[in-house]
């Protein structure tokens, strides 16, 4: 009994030790890489001056909802960023024609309906995806200097573009989350983002790719985003273009 306390209480220690040196590595760790520290100030310092000068311009966002290959819905929106930093969106598109005429019409409608209703069933999936994208685009700088912290971010070179460098964030949002931005070197501004997330449960994984571009004289912005809900076979394709400065 007393050497069964013994083997217990060492492996009790040996488990404290463990935990004890891993805290201690990942602070030397973080605390020895200057560099990472100072390319990661450089992306808030970046994201943090875009999103200001963005507050200056409006755009048109055109969103277009595929189901299963085929596209169900396209939508077009006037956004500016609201007071609270977050977009403000007004429909660009005419609302939905009303008549009165019967028969082959009647039928139209009916069959109009029904896609409709086929439609708005992955309306409340579609916004749950967007809602949870909204999170890592653009990327905070709150949250980066956090995932920074804990160790999860690790940087190595694009492949096949050297003038631009990644870095790669785990546990971003999300436990199991993966988050990968593409840096330019010399303008300091996002390429591209990539992110590997899920709703409620890891098996509906959700896959994103962002692109970046700049205005000419202004700042940088997400021009082009792909979100893809993986078990319900739903894409949504976001394209901002027309900016004009206010």
């Amino acid at each position: 009994m007393r050497h069964e306390s013994q083997q217990r209480l060492r492996i009790s220690l040996l488990i404290l030790c463990i935990l004890v040196a891993s805290t201690v590595l990942t602070c030397f760790v973080t605390a020895q890489n200057p560099e990472m520290q100072q390319k990661l100030a450089e992306v808030k310092e970046a994201a943090a001056r875009n999103r200001q000068a963005l507050a200056q311009y409006t755009w048109v966002e055109q969103v277009t909802i595929i189901l299963k290959g085929e596209e169900k819905k396209q939508e077009h929106f006037q956004v500016r960023l609201g007071p609270d930093g977050k977009p403000q969106k007004a429909s660009l598109d005419p609302p939905p024609q009303s008549s009165s005429d019967n028969g082959g019409r009647l039928r139209g409608r009916v069959r109009e309906h029904v896609v409709e209703k086929k439609t708005e069933e992955y309306k409340e999936y579609a916004d749950r995806i967007k809602s949870l994208i909204q999170q890592y685009v653009p990327p905070d700088r709150d949250m980066l200097q956090q995932a920074y912290q804990q160790g999860n971010i690790t940087m190595g070179p694009a492949a096949g573009a050297p003038g631009e460098y990644r870095l790669v964030i785990s546990n971003y949002v999300k436990r199991g989350d993966n988050m990968t931005l593409v840096i330019d070197r010399a303008q300091r501004d996002l390429v591209s983002l990539s992110i590997a997330t899920y709703l409620d449960d890891p098996k509906d994984a959700v896959n994103v790719t962002v692109q970046f571009a700049g205005i000419p004289g202004g700042p940088n912005h997400v021009s082009g985003e792909t979100i893809n809900g993986v078990s319900k076979q739903l894409t949504i394709v976001i394209q901002n273009s027309n900016y004009q400065h206010f």
